[in-house]
Protein backbone atom coordinates (compact mmCIF):
# COMPACT_ATOMS: atom_id res chain seq x y z
CA UNK A 1 0.00 0.00 0.00
CA UNK A 2 3.15 2.16 1.04
CA UNK A 3 4.46 1.67 -1.99
CA UNK A 4 1.44 2.22 -4.09
CA UNK A 5 0.81 5.71 -2.70
CA UNK A 6 4.39 6.22 -3.08
CA UNK A 7 4.51 5.75 -7.05
CA UNK A 8 0.82 7.61 -7.33
CA UNK A 9 2.86 10.66 -5.55
CA UNK A 10 6.11 10.24 -8.24
CA UNK A 11 3.26 10.18 -10.90
CA UNK A 12 1.53 13.06 -9.78
CA UNK A 13 4.64 15.25 -9.18
CA UNK A 14 5.94 14.23 -12.52
CA UNK A 15 2.44 15.05 -13.90
CA UNK A 16 2.31 19.02 -12.33
CA UNK A 17 5.95 18.88 -13.67
CA UNK A 18 5.02 17.97 -17.38
CA UNK A 19 2.04 20.11 -17.31
CA UNK A 20 4.69 23.19 -15.78
CA UNK A 21 7.14 22.79 -18.80
CA UNK A 22 4.50 22.49 -21.40
CA UNK A 23 2.54 25.64 -20.23
CA UNK A 24 6.07 26.98 -20.06
CA UNK A 25 6.92 26.75 -23.31
CA UNK A 26 3.53 27.63 -24.96
CA UNK A 27 4.41 30.91 -22.95
CA UNK A 28 7.76 31.16 -24.72
CA UNK A 29 6.35 29.90 -27.87
CA UNK A 30 3.65 32.89 -27.81
CA UNK A 31 5.82 34.93 -26.53
CA UNK A 32 8.35 34.33 -29.38
CA UNK A 33 5.68 34.34 -32.03
CA UNK A 34 4.87 37.79 -30.86
CA UNK A 35 8.04 39.46 -31.37
CA UNK A 36 8.84 37.68 -34.77
CA UNK A 37 5.20 39.57 -35.88
CA UNK A 38 6.65 42.70 -33.83
CA UNK A 39 9.89 42.63 -35.60
CA UNK A 40 8.46 41.66 -39.27
CA UNK A 41 5.93 44.75 -38.76
CA UNK A 42 8.29 47.39 -37.92
CA UNK A 43 10.77 45.99 -40.59
CA UNK A 44 8.04 46.93 -43.00
CA UNK A 45 6.88 50.04 -41.64
CA UNK A 46 11.29 50.74 -41.76
CA UNK A 47 10.82 49.85 -45.60
CA UNK A 48 7.91 53.05 -46.21
CA UNK A 49 9.99 55.28 -44.03
CA UNK A 50 13.63 54.47 -45.26
CA UNK A 51 12.98 55.49 -49.04
CA UNK A 52 11.16 58.86 -47.73
CA UNK A 53 14.12 59.79 -45.73
CA UNK A 54 16.72 59.00 -48.55
CA UNK A 55 14.87 61.04 -51.21
CA UNK A 56 14.50 64.26 -48.73
CA UNK A 57 18.17 63.69 -47.87
CA UNK A 58 18.74 63.61 -51.37
CA UNK A 59 17.67 66.46 -52.19
CA UNK A 60 19.29 68.02 -49.50
CA UNK A 61 22.31 67.35 -50.61
CA UNK A 62 22.07 67.46 -53.93
CA UNK A 63 21.24 71.24 -54.04
CA UNK A 64 23.95 71.83 -50.99
CA UNK A 65 26.65 70.45 -52.12
CA UNK A 66 26.60 72.44 -55.45
CA UNK A 67 25.27 75.63 -53.89
CA UNK A 68 27.71 79.11 -54.36
CA UNK A 69 27.08 80.86 -51.20
CA UNK A 70 28.60 78.75 -48.37
CA UNK A 71 29.39 79.83 -44.54
CA UNK A 72 31.50 77.99 -41.69
CA UNK A 73 28.54 75.41 -41.00
CA UNK A 74 27.58 74.43 -44.99
CA UNK A 75 30.46 71.58 -44.78
CA UNK A 76 29.08 70.58 -41.18
CA UNK A 77 25.55 70.33 -42.69
CA UNK A 78 26.64 68.49 -46.03
CA UNK A 79 28.12 65.58 -43.62
CA UNK A 80 25.40 65.69 -41.54
CA UNK A 81 22.88 64.61 -44.59
CA UNK A 82 25.46 62.45 -46.00
CA UNK A 83 25.56 60.62 -42.63
CA UNK A 84 21.69 60.51 -42.25
CA UNK A 85 21.79 59.01 -45.66
CA UNK A 86 24.07 56.20 -45.04
CA UNK A 87 21.93 55.50 -41.96
CA UNK A 88 19.11 55.13 -43.65
CA UNK A 89 20.86 52.90 -46.82
CA UNK A 90 22.11 50.53 -43.75
CA UNK A 91 18.42 50.32 -42.28
CA UNK A 92 16.79 49.79 -45.66
CA UNK A 93 18.87 46.96 -46.85
CA UNK A 94 18.76 45.10 -43.41
CA UNK A 95 15.01 45.69 -43.39
CA UNK A 96 14.66 44.39 -46.81
CA UNK A 97 16.40 41.13 -46.07
CA UNK A 98 14.71 40.59 -43.12
CA UNK A 99 11.17 40.46 -44.59
CA UNK A 100 12.85 38.73 -47.60
CA UNK A 101 14.66 36.16 -46.38
CA UNK A 102 12.37 35.98 -43.23
CA UNK A 103 15.26 36.43 -40.24
CA UNK A 104 17.94 33.84 -42.71
CA UNK A 105 20.25 36.81 -42.73
CA UNK A 106 24.03 35.65 -43.29
CA UNK A 107 26.07 36.52 -40.60
CA UNK A 108 28.57 38.57 -41.97
CA UNK A 109 26.32 40.47 -43.66
CA UNK A 110 24.39 41.79 -40.45
CA UNK A 111 27.73 42.11 -39.47
CA UNK A 112 28.92 44.81 -41.94
CA UNK A 113 25.39 46.58 -41.78
CA UNK A 114 25.58 46.66 -38.72
CA UNK A 115 29.38 48.48 -38.80
CA UNK A 116 28.05 50.69 -41.45
CA UNK A 117 25.27 51.88 -39.07
CA UNK A 118 27.08 52.54 -35.45
CA UNK A 119 29.47 54.38 -37.95
CA UNK A 120 26.96 56.50 -39.42
CA UNK A 121 25.52 56.77 -35.87
CA UNK A 122 28.62 58.35 -34.43
CA UNK A 123 29.41 60.40 -37.37
CA UNK A 124 26.24 62.29 -37.14
CA UNK A 125 26.87 62.84 -33.36
CA UNK A 126 30.07 63.68 -33.38
CA UNK A 127 28.90 66.14 -36.02
CA UNK A 128 25.54 67.66 -34.41
CA UNK A 129 27.51 68.16 -31.14
CA UNK A 130 30.21 70.48 -33.20
CA UNK A 131 27.52 72.20 -34.76
CA UNK A 132 26.49 73.11 -30.97
CA UNK A 133 29.73 73.66 -29.78
CA UNK A 134 30.49 76.46 -33.30
CA UNK A 135 27.25 77.64 -32.52
CA UNK A 136 28.28 78.68 -28.93
CA UNK A 137 31.46 80.04 -30.07
CA UNK A 138 29.89 82.53 -32.90
CA UNK A 139 27.28 83.54 -30.12
CA UNK A 140 29.75 84.23 -27.29
CA UNK A 141 32.65 85.48 -29.37
CA UNK A 142 31.37 86.92 -32.88
CA UNK A 143 33.91 88.91 -33.15
CA UNK A 144 36.88 86.50 -32.26
CA UNK A 145 34.80 83.51 -34.19
CA UNK A 146 33.71 85.84 -37.70
CA UNK A 147 37.27 87.15 -38.40
CA UNK A 148 39.64 84.84 -36.54
CA UNK A 149 38.51 81.66 -37.42
CA UNK A 150 40.53 79.33 -39.81
CA UNK A 151 38.64 78.91 -43.41
CA UNK A 152 39.96 75.26 -43.44
CA UNK A 153 38.34 74.25 -40.13
CA UNK A 154 35.30 72.76 -41.40
CA UNK A 155 37.18 70.26 -43.50
CA UNK A 156 39.84 69.49 -41.04
CA UNK A 157 37.21 68.27 -38.35
CA UNK A 158 34.84 66.91 -40.64
CA UNK A 159 38.02 64.79 -41.54
CA UNK A 160 38.80 63.94 -38.10
CA UNK A 161 35.43 62.60 -37.14
CA UNK A 162 35.02 60.72 -40.39
CA UNK A 163 38.27 58.97 -39.15
CA UNK A 164 37.18 58.92 -34.95
CA UNK A 165 33.65 57.78 -36.11
CA UNK A 166 34.82 54.99 -38.50
CA UNK A 167 37.59 53.96 -36.11
CA UNK A 168 35.13 52.54 -33.08
CA UNK A 169 32.92 50.01 -34.91
CA UNK A 170 35.92 48.86 -37.33
CA UNK A 171 37.46 47.87 -33.91
CA UNK A 172 34.55 46.48 -32.40
CA UNK A 173 34.33 44.20 -36.02
CA UNK A 174 37.90 43.38 -35.26
CA UNK A 175 38.18 42.46 -31.74
CA UNK A 176 34.16 41.26 -30.99
CA UNK A 177 33.26 38.96 -34.04
CA UNK A 178 33.19 35.38 -34.35
CA UNK A 179 32.58 35.69 -37.93
CA UNK A 180 36.22 36.66 -38.51
CA UNK A 181 37.72 34.54 -36.26
CA UNK A 182 39.55 37.15 -34.06
CA UNK A 183 37.39 37.30 -30.98
CA UNK A 184 39.56 38.43 -27.71
CA UNK A 185 37.11 39.45 -25.05
CA UNK A 186 39.29 41.61 -23.07
CA UNK A 187 40.08 43.57 -25.61
CA UNK A 188 36.27 43.41 -26.86
CA UNK A 189 35.58 45.13 -23.57
CA UNK A 190 38.21 47.53 -23.77
CA UNK A 191 37.12 48.94 -27.01
CA UNK A 192 33.14 48.33 -25.92
CA UNK A 193 34.16 50.64 -22.70
CA UNK A 194 35.88 53.74 -24.93
CA UNK A 195 32.85 53.42 -27.22
CA UNK A 196 30.46 53.77 -24.55
CA UNK A 197 32.59 56.68 -23.12
CA UNK A 198 33.05 58.25 -26.48
CA UNK A 199 29.03 57.87 -26.94
CA UNK A 200 28.56 59.79 -23.00
CA UNK A 201 31.48 62.88 -23.69
CA UNK A 202 28.92 63.61 -27.02
CA UNK A 203 25.74 63.43 -25.39
CA UNK A 204 26.87 65.89 -22.34
CA UNK A 205 28.44 68.38 -24.39
CA UNK A 206 25.67 68.66 -26.46
CA UNK A 207 23.33 68.60 -24.27
CA UNK A 208 25.33 71.39 -22.03
CA UNK A 209 26.51 73.58 -25.04
CA UNK A 210 22.87 73.40 -26.23
CA UNK A 211 21.35 74.26 -23.20
CA UNK A 212 24.25 77.22 -22.44
CA UNK A 213 23.30 78.61 -26.36
CA UNK A 214 19.45 78.39 -25.87
CA UNK A 215 19.99 80.50 -22.30
CA UNK A 216 22.42 83.09 -24.02
CA UNK A 217 19.86 83.58 -26.85
CA UNK A 218 16.80 83.88 -24.72
CA UNK A 219 18.03 85.54 -21.28
CA UNK A 220 21.30 87.03 -22.17
CA UNK A 221 22.08 91.35 -21.84
CA UNK A 222 22.85 91.28 -24.89
CA UNK A 223 20.52 90.83 -28.46
CA UNK A 224 21.40 88.14 -29.89
CA UNK A 225 20.02 88.34 -33.58
CA UNK A 226 18.34 84.53 -34.74
CA UNK A 227 19.37 83.80 -37.83
CA UNK A 228 17.41 80.98 -40.03
CA UNK A 229 20.65 78.85 -39.67
CA UNK A 230 20.44 79.14 -35.37
CA UNK A 231 17.03 78.42 -35.88
CA UNK A 232 17.54 74.82 -38.36
CA UNK A 233 20.38 73.60 -35.69
CA UNK A 234 18.02 74.29 -32.54
CA UNK A 235 15.60 72.01 -34.34
CA UNK A 236 18.17 69.78 -34.98
CA UNK A 237 19.56 69.30 -31.83
CA UNK A 238 16.24 69.26 -30.35
CA UNK A 239 14.90 66.06 -32.66
CA UNK A 240 18.57 64.28 -31.92
CA UNK A 241 18.08 64.47 -27.84
CA UNK A 242 14.62 63.26 -28.29
CA UNK A 243 14.74 60.46 -31.06
CA UNK A 244 18.53 60.03 -31.64
CA UNK A 245 20.26 59.51 -27.98
CA UNK A 246 17.96 57.06 -27.25
CA UNK A 247 19.49 54.71 -29.84
CA UNK A 248 22.92 55.30 -28.15
CA UNK A 249 21.99 54.42 -24.91
CA UNK A 250 20.47 51.48 -26.32
CA UNK A 251 23.46 50.31 -28.16
CA UNK A 252 25.77 50.87 -25.30
CA UNK A 253 23.18 49.10 -22.92
CA UNK A 254 23.16 46.16 -25.55
CA UNK A 255 27.11 46.09 -25.40
CA UNK A 256 26.90 44.68 -21.86
CA UNK A 257 24.04 42.76 -22.38
CA UNK A 258 25.49 40.27 -25.30
CA UNK A 259 23.36 37.53 -23.38
CA UNK A 260 20.87 38.18 -22.64
CA UNK A 261 18.78 37.54 -25.66
CA UNK A 262 15.14 38.44 -25.32
CA UNK A 263 16.24 42.17 -24.60
CA UNK A 264 18.19 42.33 -27.84
CA UNK A 265 15.64 40.17 -29.98
CA UNK A 266 11.90 40.97 -28.77
CA UNK A 267 12.95 44.42 -26.83
CA UNK A 268 12.54 47.38 -28.55
CA UNK A 269 15.84 47.29 -30.58
CA UNK A 270 14.01 47.61 -34.24
CA UNK A 271 11.84 49.88 -32.68
CA UNK A 272 14.66 51.83 -31.60
CA UNK A 273 16.25 51.95 -34.84
CA UNK A 274 12.72 52.82 -36.40
CA UNK A 275 12.14 56.17 -34.65
CA UNK A 276 15.92 56.97 -35.78
CA UNK A 277 14.60 56.56 -39.14
CA UNK A 278 11.77 58.97 -38.58
CA UNK A 279 14.18 61.31 -36.65
CA UNK A 280 16.38 61.21 -39.93
CA UNK A 281 13.55 62.37 -41.97
CA UNK A 282 12.32 65.39 -39.33
CA UNK A 283 15.48 66.58 -39.55
CA UNK A 284 15.28 66.67 -43.32
CA UNK A 285 11.88 68.36 -43.47
CA UNK A 286 13.30 70.67 -41.15
CA UNK A 287 15.47 72.50 -43.98
CA UNK A 288 12.03 72.60 -45.73
CA UNK A 289 10.10 74.32 -43.47
CA UNK A 290 13.18 76.90 -41.86
CA UNK A 291 13.65 78.00 -45.38
CA UNK A 292 10.07 77.89 -47.27
CA UNK A 293 8.48 80.12 -44.06
CA UNK A 294 8.71 84.18 -43.39
CA UNK A 295 6.32 85.69 -40.99
CA UNK A 296 4.31 82.33 -40.84
CA UNK A 297 3.45 82.11 -44.12
CA UNK A 298 4.73 79.77 -47.02
CA UNK A 299 6.25 81.73 -49.88
CA UNK A 300 7.03 80.44 -53.11
CA UNK A 301 10.72 79.47 -54.57
CA UNK A 302 12.65 77.15 -55.70
CA UNK A 303 14.00 74.31 -53.84
CA UNK A 304 17.64 75.29 -54.14
CA UNK A 305 16.95 78.93 -53.00
CA UNK A 306 14.41 77.10 -49.98
CA UNK A 307 17.78 75.02 -48.68
CA UNK A 308 19.77 78.01 -48.74
CA UNK A 309 17.82 79.99 -46.68
CA UNK A 310 17.67 77.32 -44.43
CA UNK A 311 21.30 77.72 -43.32
CA UNK A 312 21.39 81.47 -43.72
CA UNK A 313 23.53 82.64 -41.13
CA UNK A 314 23.23 86.68 -41.53
CA UNK A 315 20.12 88.41 -40.14
CA UNK A 316 17.06 88.99 -42.09
CA UNK A 317 15.76 92.59 -42.95
CA UNK A 318 12.97 93.82 -42.12
CA UNK A 319 12.22 96.12 -44.89
CA UNK A 320 12.11 93.09 -47.54
CA UNK A 321 14.04 89.85 -47.84
CA UNK A 322 16.58 89.22 -50.16
CA UNK A 323 17.87 86.06 -51.95
CA UNK A 324 20.95 84.88 -50.79
CA UNK A 325 22.70 86.64 -54.46
CA UNK A 326 20.82 89.80 -53.15
CA UNK A 327 18.47 89.83 -55.91
CA UNK A 328 14.87 89.70 -54.24
CA UNK A 329 13.19 88.37 -57.58
CA UNK A 330 14.54 85.03 -56.64
CA UNK A 331 12.10 84.92 -53.96
CA UNK A 332 8.91 84.78 -56.10
CA UNK A 333 10.44 81.91 -58.17
CA UNK A 334 8.89 78.13 -58.63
Amino acid sequence: MEGRNTSGALLSMDLRTSLRDITTLDKNNIHFSLCSIEFQVMSLLSLIISPVGMVLNGIVLWFLAFQNHRNAFSAYIINLVVADFLFLCSHFIFSLLIVLTHYTILMYIRQILDTVTIFAYFFGLSIITIISIECWLSVMWPIWYHCQRLRLTSAVICVLLWVVSLLFPALQMKTCSLLLNTLDNSRCEIINFISSAWLIVLFVVLCCFSLILLLRISCGSQQVHVTRLYVTISLRVLFCLLFGIPFGIYWMVDQWNEENFSFRACGFSHDILYLYCINICANATVYFLVGSIRHGKFQRMTLKLILQRAIQDTPEEDGGERGPSGNPEELRTV
